[in-house]
C-alpha cells in the first residue's frame, strides 16, 4: 500500500466510483452525533461513541482514509515531555492491542519498538528526562550507548551519534487496516458509515442573543438533524466553519517521506527518530520510509475539495536536506535507491497541538482536526476524549493544551500570525523542549498599555496567549533584548537574524542539568519582593464583568465560594465542571452600579468583577459564558481585559510606597485583606484590590488603559527611596509556588478537585448548589485518593516538572510544577501523589514515607510537606512581618 503507483490507481478508481455511488445515496433523518470526515480522527471518534451506546453517523465525501490519513507514516512514540500526551498515546496503544479481538480484523499494529538518537549531551539529558517520566507512568525504556544501540539496529554507524533512548513498546500502524477495523467495530455496534457523501453546510439555529447552535448538516442527499456535529475534516477543517464566523488557526502544508528500495537486514528493526538531524525512519517490511521536518516547508492555500487520494511531486530542494543526516546515521541507506516518494497535505497549527473540543461560537459543534501529522498515534486517545466530551460535558483528561479555546477569536482570524506560528512549530517539531523556551514567530501580536514602559526598563519579554509580558528584567547597563521581526529561520528569502540579542539571552535559559543563566537575576527580583517591594505588570490577566438581573444566581452556580458578600470584599474561588474538576480559579469582587467607567461599571441587577490568569483567559471566559447560556441565566459576561491594565505592587514596603499617592488611608480598616474599593492615585480614578499572588502585603491597581502609564510612573517615582524595582513573571511564578499558591493548568487542572488540591476552604457547605458540588460533597464523605503535596530537595539541582516521585522506593506520582524557592534556597516541586493500592490517602500516609525525586535517571532525597513550608501561618499577606 506504500507504493506510489498503487496509490494513483486507487485514487482513479475511487474517483470514478464517486459519481456512481452518489446517484443512489441515502442518509438517515437524524442521529445523536454526526461525524464529518472518515480519516483517523473521525473513525476513532465514531468508534468510541459507538462503544458507549451513541447512535452516530460518519459522513465521508470520498472513501475512508481520504485526505491525509491514507498517506501517513503511522508511527507511535509513547515518550513525550507532557503527561497528558503520554496518557493519550498509552490509550491509543491499548486500543490498538485490543481491536483485533473485537473485530477479527488486523488493525495493522506492529510493535517493533522505537529508538531516539542523540548527538549531544543536552539531547541525552532530554532523553533522560523522558525516561524518568516514562518510569513514573510504567513505560519501559532504556538509555543506551552507541554500541548497545547498534545491536538493536545493526545498520547504524555507532561513531555518528552519542547515545539513544529505546522504548520497546513503540510501533507502527497501517492507516487503511486500522480504519477498516474501527469501521467494523462501530458498525457492529449500530453506527452508520456513509462514504461518497459530502457535507455542503451546517444547519445553524439562532438562539438567545448572538448565540448560535448547530442542529444538523446538509448533504446532497438530504439533511441529517443532530444536536452534535464533529468537524474531523483535517486540512479542510477551517473551510467548513468559516462561513459561520468560526475561524480555526490551521494551515495546510506539504509533508513528505521517501520509501527506499529493499535493504537487506532491515525487516523487523525498530523505528528511529533522530531529532537532531530532524529525520525519522519507519520500517516498512524490508524498506525504510524516511522523512522529517525541514525549515522551508511549502505552505498551501486551501487544498482542493477533490484532493482525496492525491499526491504532490516531491520538491527535492526542500526535502534533500534530510538525506545527509540519514546517510550519516545509517550508511547503507545511501547505497540503495528510492522506490517511491510520498508528498501530501497535512494540517498544522500555531503550537503543534490539535484543535479539539467545543466551538466557542457554535454550540453543539466539536472539532478534532489539525493533528500536525500525528493524527494516527493520537487518534485512539483523542477520539476517546472527544467522545467523552460530548457525552459527559468534559473529557476525562485535562485537555487544555488540545482545546481550541486556548486560542482567542482574534488569533483564529489572524492569517499571517497563524502562518508564522505554524511554520515555526513545524520547524521546531524535533527541537528540544525547554520549560522557558520562547517563540520567535508571531510576536507583538497583543501589547498591554505598559508594553513600552517594560521595554524602557530592559524587560526580557515572553509571549502568552498572544500577549507580550515581562519574563524578567535585565540590568540597566545591558543591551536591550528586543523581539525581532520573524525571520522564518532564514527560509523563503528571509535573512537569518541568528545573532540577535533576544536569542542570545534566550539561549541561556535552555538547559536541563544546570540552572538557567538568569537564575540569580530572577532570584534578585524574588528576594526584593520578599524583603522590600516590587512592581509586577499583570495587565494581561483576564478581567471579566458579570452583570444582569440574575448575576447573583449565576455567580452562586458558577463559583464554589460564597459570592453573596459585601461590595468591598474580594474572594478567591474555583469554578468547577460537573465532575468537580477545577476549570478556573479566580478572584471575584461584588460591585455596586457606578459611574459607568470601566473600573466602576454601571449595570442593572447585580455585578461582579472577575479576575483570572492571563494564560488561560479566553478559556476561562468561554467556560463561564457557556455555562451561563446552558443554564439560561439572565446575566451577561463581558470581557474587558484589554480595557484595563493591572499594576501590582507587592512586598513589605508596598503600603509605604503607595500611601502618598492614594486618596485614603491604607489601613486595615479602610482596606482590609481581600478588600476592594474605588480610589484615586495621582489624580487617576481606578479600582484597588488588596490581594497577592505571591504571599506578601500587596495591592493591585486596576487602571483604565489610557491612564496606566501615568499611574505606573507615579508609583515607580514614589518608590525610588525604597529601591522599588520591576519584577517579571519568572520571579512571580517562583514566589507563588514558594507560598503554595496555585497556577492553573499546572498544579491545578480540570482533573483536580478542590479537596485534592487543598482548596476545600473555597467550597461552601451551605446555601445554593454550585456546579460540581455533588462530586465535592461525595469526596468529603468518602475521602480522597490523591493529594497535592510539596517537595523541597536537599541538593541544589534544577527541576522542570514531570520528574517521578518515589515513596519508599515505589512510584506515587510526578511533579506537576517545579520552581526554585529563593527564600527557602531550595528547588521546590508540587505533585499529586496516590497510594499504589488506590486507597484513601490521608496525612499520616504522606508524613510516614521517605521520598525521592527522579531527576534524569538519578534519585534525589526530598522532604515532603502537606503545605508549602514558607510562611505557613500566612502572616505576611496580612502585613505582619515581625
Amino acid at each position: 500500500m506504500w507504493r506510489k503507483k498503487i496509490f494513483k490507481e486507487l485514487a482513479r478508481g475511487q474517483r470514478q466510483g464517486l459519481s456512481t455511488a452518489s446517484q443512489s445515496q441515502s442518509v438517515p433523518a437524524s442521529a445523536d452525533v454526526v461525524v464529518i470526515g472518515g480519516g483517523s480522527a473521525g473513525c476513532h471518534t465514531l468508534y468510541h461513541l459507538a462503544k458507549r451506546g451513541v447512535r452516530a453517523v460518519l459522513l465521508e465525501r470520498a472513501q475512508l482514509t481520504a485526505g491525509t490519513t491514507w498517506h501517513t507514516a503511522g508511527l507511535l512514540w509513547r515518550l513525550r515531555p507532557n503527561d497528558v500526551d503520554i496518557q493519550l498515546l498509552a490509550n491509543s496503544r491499548s486500543m490498538l492491542q485490543q481491536l483485533e479481538k473485537e473485530t477479527d480484523l488486523d488493525p495493522g499494529w506492529i510493535q517493533n519498538g522505537g529508538i531516539f538518537i542523540a548527538h549531544s549531551e543536552t539531547r541525552l539529558d532530554e532523553y533522560r528526562r523522558l525516561a524518568s517520566a516514562g518510569n513514573a507512568f510504567g513505560i519501559e525504556s532504556q538509555m543506551l550507548d552507541p554500541n548497545e544501540t547498534q545491536k538493536l539496529f545493526p545498520l547504524l554507524d555507532p561513531s555518528a551519534f552519542m547515545g539513544s533512548l529505546y522504548s520497546p513498546g513503540d510501533g507502527v500502524m497501517d492507516p487503511a487496516m486500522l480504519c477498516a477495523a474501527l469501521k467494523k467495530a462501530a458498525t457492529n455496534l449500530g453506527s452508520v458509515v456513509i462514504e461518497n457523501c459530502p457535507v455542503d453546510d451546517l444547519l445553524i439555529e439562532q438562539t438567545s442573543g448572538a448565540a448560535k447552535k448547530v442542529i444538523g448538516v446538509v448533504t446532497p442527499f438530504g439533511q441529517i438533524k443532530s444536536d452534535f456535529v464533529v468537524n474531523a475534516t483535517g486540512v479542510w477543517g477551517r473551510d467548513l466553519v468559516a462561513r459561520h464566523g468560526s475561524h480555526l488557526p490551521l494551515v495546510p502544508m506539504r509533508h513528505a517521506y521517501i520509501v527506499s528500495e529493499s535493504i537487506p537486514g532491515v525487516r523487523g528493526l525498530p523505528n528511529i527518530r533522530d531529532h537532531d538531524y530532524s529525520t525519522y525512519f519507519r520500517i516498512q517490511g524490508d524498506a525504510i520510509c524516511m522523512g522529517g521536518y525541514e525549515p522551508n516547508p511549502i505552505l498551501l492555500e486551501p487544498v482542493p475539495k477533490d484532493f482525496h487520494f492525491g499526491l504532490y511531486d516531491l520538491d527535492w530542494s526542500v526535502f534533500e536536506q534530510h538525506l545527509e543526516g540519514a546517510q550519516k546515521l545509517c550508511p547503507p541507506f545511501g547505497k540503495y535507491g528510492i522506490k517511491s516518494t510520498i508528498c501530501g497535505p497535512e494540517s498544522f497549527t500555531p503550537d503543534h497541538k490539535p484543535l479539539m473540543g467545543p466551538d466557542p461560537l457554535l454550540r453543539g459543534l466539536y472539532h478534532s482536526c489539525g493533528f500536525n501529522s500525528a493524527g494516527m498515534m493520537f487518534g485512539g486517545g483523542c477520539g476517546e476524549q472527544l467522545a467523552l466530551w460530548m457525552i459527559n460535558g468534559q473529557p476525562d483528561l485535562p485537555m487544555f493544551s488540545f482545546d481550541l479555546r486556548r486560542f482567542t477569536a482574534d488569533q483564529g482570524r489572524a492569517v499571517q500570525w497563524i502562518r508564522e506560528k505554524s511554520h515555526e512549530s513545524y520547524v521546531k517539531n524535533y527541537s528540544m523542549v525547554f520549560k522557558h523556551d520562547q517563540p520567535l514567530a508571531g510576536r507583538d501580536f497583543q501589547k498591554d498599555p505598559l508594553h513600552d514602559e517594560m521595554l524602557a526598563s530592559n524587560a526580557f519579554m515572553e509571549e502568552k496567549q498572544g500577549w507580550e509580558r515581562p519574563g524578567f528584567f535585565l540590568p540597566s547597563k545591558d543591551v536591550n533584548a528586543l523581539v525581532q521581526p520573524y525571520d522564518w529561520y532564514g527560509s523563503y528569502g528571509h535573512p537569518r537574524l541568528q545573532n540577535g540579542r533576544y536569542e542570545q539571552v534566550l539561549e541561556g535559559d535552555l538547559k536541563y542539568s544546570q540552572f538557567p543563566d538568569n537564575h540569580d537575576l530572577i532570584g534578585e527580583e524574588a528576594l526584593s519582593c520578599r524583603n522590600n517591594a516590587v512592581v509586577f505588570n499583570m495587565s494581561y490577566f483576564a478581567k471579566l464583568l458579570l452583570e444582569g438581573p440574575e448575576a447573583q444566581k449565576a455567580a452562586d452556580w458558577l463559583f464554589t465560594a460564597n459570592t453573596n458578600r459585601p461590595t468591598n470584599k474580594t474572594i478567591y474561588s474555583c469554578a468547577l465542571n460537573d465532575s468537580g474538576g477545577v476549570e478556573a480559579d479566580v478572584t471575584i469582587s461584588r460591585l455596586i452600579s457606578g459611574s459607568g467607567r470601566v473600573y466602576d461599571p454601571k449595570f442593572e441587577g447585580q455585578g461582579y468583577y472577575i479576575v483570572a490568569g492571563g494564560a488561560s483567559a479566553f478559556y476561562t471566559y468561554s467556560i463561564l459564558a457557556d455555562e451561563i447560556l446552558r443554564q439560561g441565566f439572565k446575566a451577561q459576561l463581558h470581557d474587558i481585559t484589554s480595557e484595563m491594565g493591572v499594576i501590582s505592587i507587592q512586598g513589605r514596603n508596598s503600603r509605604r510606597i503607595l500611601q502618598p499617592l492614594i486618596d485614603f488611608e491604607l489601613t486595615d480598616a479602610e482596606l482590609p485583606p481581600n478588600g476592594t474599593r474605588l480610589a484615586v492615585v495621582n489624580g487617576v480614578g481606578l479600582r484597588i484590590l488588596r490581594v497577592s499572588f505571591v504571599g506578601e502585603l500587596g495591592y493591585e491597581l486596576h487602571v483604565p488603559k489610557d491612564d496606566c502609564v501615568n499611574v505606573y510612573r507615579a508609583v515607580m517615582s514614589a518608590g525610588k527611596g525604597y529601591d522599588l524595582r520591576n519584577a517579571g513573571y519568572r520571579s512571580l511564578y517562583a514566589l507563588s509556588s514558594e507560598k503554595g499558591y496555585h497556577l492553573w493548568s499546572y498544579d491545578l487542572r480540570p482533573d483536580d478537585t478542590p479537596l485534592e488540591a487543598g482548596l476545600g476552604f473555597t467550597c461552601r457547605k451551605s446555601g445554593n448548589d454550585y456546579r460540581g458540588k455533588t462530586a465535592v460533597d461525595k469526596q468529603r464523605l468518602e475521602g480522597i485518593r490523591r493529594r497535592l503535596v510539596y517537595f523541597t530537595l536537599h541538593d541544589q539541582v534544577p527541576i522542570w516538572g514531570l520528574e517521578g516521585v518515589y515513596r519508599n522506593g515505589v512510584p506515587v506520582g510526578f511533579l506537576r510544577r517545579a520552581e526554585f524557592a529563593y527564600s527557602l534556597a531550595k528547588s521546590l516541586g508540587q505533585a499529586y501523589i496516590s497510594r499504589p493500592d488506590d486507597a484513601i490517602i490521608d496525612a499520616d500516609y504522606v508524613k510516614q514515607g521517605e521520598y525521592e525525586i527522579d531527576i534524569r535517571g538519578k534519585r534525589y532525597r526530598a522532604d515532603c510537606h502537606l503545605r508549602s513550608p514558607f510562611d505557613i501561618d500566612g502572616q505576611r499577606v496580612l502585613g505582619n512581618y515581625t
